[in-house]
Formats: structure tokens, C-alpha cells, sequence
């Protein structure tokens, strides 16, 4: 079982005791291995009433003198299920499906050091969008985003002891979206293990707990940068979180 949560910015500062008093977001999630190599997973997202489920499959394993990395893919598959009887939001049922695909290659390079790079791809059925041209000739849509967006992601994790390690992780967008680019994310913190549970205490950009909807909307920035209209958009817009895992053998 995995409890991830995230809390407010740091940026309100004292306000809300610099985002551990301005709870944002929490995701409940269980994952079952019914054969070797193979995770399956389900789990419920407060925002967005996101429900989502998941398979990570190991296909090639580091092994000395075979193959220098492991590589295994993980795909997410989540549905928003927030109330529209309007269909203000969704004009069809198959708008609330978003799907999320990634390649991760690792490699263990020391008993203390693991390296991985994972390329992605996440497709939404439905993206915003207006007509520009709607006459005899024809019609012509702009649309905001696109509808399957590339990103890649590079993190590391160095074994501080036996129990305590630690992260890093850094997410870079691809896809150059019409409107509305997404930003990059680099995340950082400390895990803590014991004989049946896993915490993890971190720092990162990204808001939510769901990787396809932070890969298409992070609104924050680590860094400062400016828009393509000249206006200057200040970064260091970090959030707080943790992470617990409870393994049943």
C-alpha cells in the first residue's frame, strides 16, 4: 500500500508553517505482484477525484556479464470522476481518460549509487480548444495543447546507510505545446526504510501525484524564466511532501 501526499507551497512561509499546515493533495494506492516482475496497481487521488490504475512489468534485469542496465516499463491509465451533469467539462465520457507510458533504464553503479533516465509519453483524449474559421469553405480549430505530449526524467539515488538514502530527480517537458508549457520539475529528499515500511520526505515543483496530469499541467517552476511575451515569471516555486509504503510479504 502507498500513501502519497502533498502539501501548500513553501512560499506563503510562516502563514501556514511554509506549506506543512496547507494540506493540498493525497493519493491512496495498492499494488499486488501476482507473478514475478510484474506490479499491478490501483489508487484514488483526492484532486480531481482521479481514479487510476497501473502495471509495472521488469522486462530486462542489471546482471553482470548479461545486461549493464535494467530496463521496465510502467504504464498508468486514470479517470477523473468528478460530478459534470452539465458536461461543462466533459463532452464525452472517454474526455475524463488520460493514459501515461514511460521506459525506465537504470543501472546500479556502486552498492550505494543508482542512476535512471525514463522518456515518456502521455496522451489526453481531449484538449481545449476554438474554432478560428467556421464558413463555407470549411472549418479551422486551434487547439491549446496536443494531444500526446514527450517528456524524459533523470533521477539518482545514493545510499547514505543501511536505512537512509538519498533522491533527486529532475523532469524536462519535450513536447512544445501552442499554449500553456508546462514546466520542468526537479524534486529532492530523503528515504528512511524499514523491515515493512518505506518513507520518503521530499521537496519538488510538481503539485500533484498523478504523472501524466504533472507532465501536461505543472504550473510550477524551479527556476526563474520568461514568457514568450516578455513577461518575467519567477521560479524556486517548491512544494513539500512524503511518501509511505507498507509492504505485506
Amino acid at each position: 500500500m502507498d500513501i502519497q501526499h502533498r502539501f501548500g507551497t513553501v512560499n506563503n512561509g510562516y502563514s501556514d508553517f511554509w506549506g506543512l499546515y496547507a494540506s493540498s493533495n493525497i493519493r491512496i494506492g495498492f499494488d499486488y505482484a501476482p507473478v514475478n516482475n510484474l506490479y499491478l496497481g490501483i489508487g484514488f487521488e483526492k484532486y480531481d477525484e482521479i481514479w487510476d490504475g497501473s502495471a509495472k512489468y521488469a522486462i530486462i534485469k542489471q546482471t553482470k556479464g548479461e545486461s549493464p542496465v535494467s530496463i521496465t516499463y510502467y504504464g498508468d491509465l486514470s479517470l477523473d470522476t468528478r460530478s459534470d451533469p452539465t458536461n461543462s467539462l466533459f463532452t464525452h465520457y472517454t474526455d475524463r481518460i488520460l493514459s501515461f507510458n514511460e521506459i525506465i533504464i537504470a543501472r546500479k553503479i556502486s552498492d550505494k549509487l543508482s542512476l535512471q533516465v525514463a522518456p515518456s509519453i502521455t496522451h489526453q483524449n481531449s484538449v481545449p480548444g476554438y474554432l478560428t474559421k467556421n464558413d463555407s469553405t470549411g472549418q479551422t480549430i486551434f487547439e491549446e495543447m496536443k494531444h500526446d505530449h514527450f517528456a524524459v526524467s533523470i533521477s539518482g539515488r545514493y545510499k547514505l546507510g543501511d536505512a537512509t538514502a538519498f533522491l533527486i530527480n529532475y523532469d524536462q517537458p519535450l513536447t512544445r505545446e501552442p499554449t500553456n508549457n508546462p514546466n520542468p520539475n526537479l524534486s529532492f529528499g530523503f528515504e528512511f526504510s524499514t523491515s515493512g515500511h518505506t518513507f520518503q520526505l521530499f521537496m519538488g515543483n510538481y503539485s500533484l501525484l498523478n504523472p501524466g496530469k504533472n507532465n501536461l499541467f505543472n504550473t510550477n517552476s524551479p527556476f526563474d524564466y520568461t514568457q514568450a511575451d516578455g513577461t518575467k515569471v519567477k521560479g524556486g516555486k517548491f512544494l513539500i511532501g512524503f511518501n509511505i509504503t507498507r509492504l505485506w510479504n
